[in-house]
């Protein structure tokens, strides 16, 4: 009453009669509003259906799966942005893979989960080789003491190897992993966060795969150690059995760097999109010609697979 200038004295009018009941629930209650920090409940609850999502990856020399199913292996020395939209900034620095290499891989992952009113403060995530930790920079494991906090946490799966975070008030899971030396990063994100930027943000590896200038030519490559590409091929079968993307960026990366142990990056990133992926149709892409993005099985697959590992043997 205060707030509407009311007196405390005289005659009240009588509550409004309740709405009508809402289907299903036999009151003339109005369902409670969705929680704010549950993005998949209150996208489904908003639009009847559940949310859409997206996977991008960054493993090996490093390859670069996109949102949009491009595959690219990328020289991207230094810093670059692998997502920076409303929700997310990942950037990954990289370093040659040996000395006078042009491949390189990464060594380093920042990411920063922004301020998101009633969920979370802003976290910050930074991983660098031999150093995976299992908390943000400030020490905790979860979104902070808003109410929504519980909806970012961070769950390590191998200590040292393999964490994983959840950030389920934006819909979004993420992979970090290391494996021979490098760090490898997986996403799952909602196609809604995933388009949430600017045209200012439109560097992002994961929605734009590499620029042209960064994307490694195989003339470039030299192959390093005594590990021949049969061998390459053999180590990369046992675990890649469908020679795709994945397989043909394992035989890369074993013959770029002379360590066997690459395959186990090719393997988890392929492991990863098949836990993230919405259309499984999807996950195994095939090489392409002319620089065209990658697409899925056609009936030219085993042809153009062809060209590609007679493409790495030319030195």
């Amino acid at each position: 009453m205060i707030q509407h200038n009311c007196s405390r004295q005289g005659p009240t009018a009588p509550p409004p009669p309740r709405g009508p009941a809402l289907p299903g629930t036999g009151l003339g209650l109005a369902l409670p509003a969705p929680d704010p920090c549950d993005y998949e409940g209150r996208f489904s609850r908003l639009h009847g259906r559940p949310p859409s999502f997206l996977h991008c990856a960054s493993f090996g020399d490093p390859h670069v799966r996109s949102f949009h199913h491009h595959f690219h292996t990328c020289r991207v020395q230094g810093a670059w942005p692998l997502l920076d939209n409303d929700f997310l900034f990942v950037q990954a620095t990289s370093s040659p893979v040996a000395l006078g290499a042009n491949a390189t891989t990464t060594r380093k992952l920042t990411i920063i989960f922004k301020n998101m009113q009633e969920c979370i403060d802003q976290k910050v995530y930074q991983a660098e080789v031999d150093n995976l930790p299992a908390a943000f920079e400030d020490g905790s494991v979860n979104g902070g003491d808003r109410p929504g906090g519980s909806s970012l946490s961070i769950h390590t799966a191998n200590p040292g190897s393999h964490v994983e975070i959840r950030a389920s008030y934006i819909g979004t899971t993420i992979i970090i992993r290391q494996t021979a030396g490098q760090l490898s990063f997986s996403i799952k994100a909602a196609e809604d966060v995933a388009r949430a930027f600017s045209a200012e943000q439109d560097l992002q590896l994961c929605v734009g795969g590499c620029p042209p200038s960064q994307q490694l030519s195989h003339s470039e490559s030299n192959r390093r150690g005594a590990i021949t590409i049969d061998t390459a091929r053999q180590l990369c079968k046992e675990g890649l059995p469908v020679e795709d993307a994945y397989f043909h960026s394992c035989v890369f990366d074993v013959l770029i760097s002379g360590d066997p142990n690459f395959t186990v990056a090719a393997q988890a990133a392929l492991e990863d999109a098949r836990a993230f992926l919405p259309d499984l149709e999807k996950l195994h892409l095939f090489p392409s010609d002319a620089g065209i993005p990658l697409s899925s099985a056609t009936l030219l697959a085993p042809l153009l697979s062809g060209l590609f590992v007679l493409w790495l043997c030319i030195q």
